[in-house]
């Protein structure tokens, strides 16, 4: 079975297992999603989720975090860790959302991925789930079992993203990220896999053996 044959059948069995996935970060707007992927580095969503939930009350706009102040934008974060350069990213994020884009969040990987504290996982979660544009967001749980499965053997997140773009199809490749979480909270897991009950391990060849 080659690697674009298992794509196909992961997808059937994805599809089955978990067909009503979606981001698990709350938010309303696209500046609320980049700020919420940004927060969610070295912290769980469940937790960014409850940090933002007043944060988003208090900061209405790009203009709102531009102008924060940053001990207290670092007090109101604190709890999402490494707060102090969080802060300082949001800060200077927005401020070049103002000067360079208006205010808004851009729609190119080029331009998001120029503010500060936006990588390209941030950036391909804002454009598959912001704009509906084909993106591989590649996180701990999506690079963990890509190689499990044996779709890649890079273990560097872009490298990772560019074999999965190879092979995924386009209207494919968020979904399967998001399906990528759920299993990997679910059943695969880093360190003891439940490959006994695993719904993909007919496609995956590292099944009973991790």
């Amino acid at each position: 079975m080659t690697k674009k044959e298992r794509v196909l059948k992961l997808r059937e069995l994805l599809d089955k297992a978990y067909p009503d996935v979606k981001c698990s970060l709350n938010y309303t707007t696209p500046l609320e999603m980049l700020i919420a992927t940004q927060m969610s580095a070295q912290c769980t969503d469940a937790r960014v989720n409850i940090i933002t939930e007043t944060l988003f009350k208090k900061y209405r706009n790009a203009e709102d975090f531009a102008n924060a102040d940053y001990d207290e934008l670092c007090e109101d974060i604190k709890s999402a860790g490494f707060y102090r350069n969080k802060a300082k990213n949001i800060i200077l994020c927005c401020q070049r959302l103002i000067d360079v884009y208006g205010g808004e969040v851009p729609d190119t990987m080029e331009d998001l991925t120029s503010l500060a504290g936006t990588g390209r996982k941030t950036a391909n979660l804002v454009l598959g789930d912001i704009f509906g544009k084909p993106a591989v967001v590649v996180d701990t749980h999506c690079k963990r079992i890509a190689k499990r499965i044996g779709l890649t053997t890079n273990d560097d997140p872009t490298k990772v993203e560019m074999d999965l773009k190879k092979i995924v199809p386009p209207d494919y490749q968020l979904r399967m990220c998001h399906q990528f979480v759920a299993h990997g909270r679910a059943v695969c897991t880093a360190r003891k896999p439940k490959c006994a009950v695993c719904p993909i391990k007919e496609v995956c060849k590292s099944a009973g053996k991790c």
